[in-house]
């Protein structure tokens, strides 16, 4: 965690991760919300273990990319989160973040969230650390603590965590820039920030994070919202003008989408092969 500030864009489909990829960025993120989300679900916690694997393969194999992967509450108590920490690893993600929200859970950043106790939280995080297959991967814990139990017991938690196993410590919802720095001040080491749109989180910039120190920056649904905003106003056009005629501009041809998959018509198409 000493590379400095690691800005990581959020995908929800494995060409969007070859899009981030292509981009130049270092790392891509598998928002859970986003997972339910294109699924047709709400971010209540109704993804299963075997669907997010599979999602991780997919983005994993496509990007080339570390993967840093959303596991909500670990899918049960301490044995599936053991198991949670095994198969991410084994379906080809870097990373994971854990929170300690009592299931089912909510967004972390709507009101109404019932926190289990930190100890059991502590529990989860020191047998995935204890588990996983690589000390390379990491172990992220979250905490939603901010507005159910207040700052304080936010900074018991995180310093709890941190002891319990956790590499880095994801603090939801803090408000802005004074917040994360006495959040950081308190909780020394490995900090992620959530930079998602809409939420209980001013907008700070990569300039911000960077003065800050934070180690990790996630955009869970930028991407999703920008492309689901254009599908919207794609279809009010269509609607109103018989067809995409008017919209052609703003596609992605078919020349450029082929490029972004690497593929040349005529010419054998090689699968990715990204994994070391």
């Amino acid at each position: 965690m000493s590379r400095g500030t690691v800005l990581v864009p959020g995908s929800f489909n494995a060409l969007v991760a070859r899009a981030v990829a292509r981009a130049g960025f270092e790392a891509t993120y598998i928002s859970g919300g986003a997972t339910a989300n294109v699924a047709g679900y709400p971010d209540i916690g109704l993804i299963t273990l075997s669907e997010m694997c599979r999602t991780i393969r997919e983005i994993s194999d496509a990007s080339g990319l570390p993967v840093i992967a959303d596991a909500d509450t670990g899918f049960g108590e301490v044995e599936c989160a053991i198991r949670t920490v095994v198969d991410y690893e084994r379906a080809g993600a870097a990373a994971l973040h854990l929170e300690d929200q009592v299931f089912p859970k909510r967004c972390g950043h709507l009101d109404g969230k019932d926190l289990v106790s930190a100890q059991d939280m502590a529990d989860k995080v020191a047998a995935m650390a204890a588990r996983r297959l690589s000390r390379d991967f990491v172990i992220i814990a979250r905490t939603d603590a901010r507005h159910v139990t207040g700052f304080d017991d936010m900074i018991a938690r995180a310093n709890l965590y941190r002891e319990a196993g956790a590499d880095v410590i994801f603090p939801e919802g803090l408000h802005d820039a004074d917040e994360f720095a006495r959040f950081m001040k308190a909780s020394p080491g490995a900090t992620l920030a959530n930079m998602t749109e809409f939420g209980k989180t001013k907008y700070l910039t990569e300039a911000e994070f960077r003065a800050l120190g934070v180690a990790i920056v996630i955009y869970p649904l930028s991407l999703m919202r920008i492309a689901m905003k254009s599908v919207e106003d794609a279809l009010v056009a269509f609607r109103r003008d018989g067809g995409f005629h008017g919209t052609l501009e703003e596609m992605q041809s078919r020349k450029e989408l082929y490029e972004l998959l690497a593929y040349k018509p005529g010419d054998e198409w090689r699968f990715p092969a990204n994994r070391a």
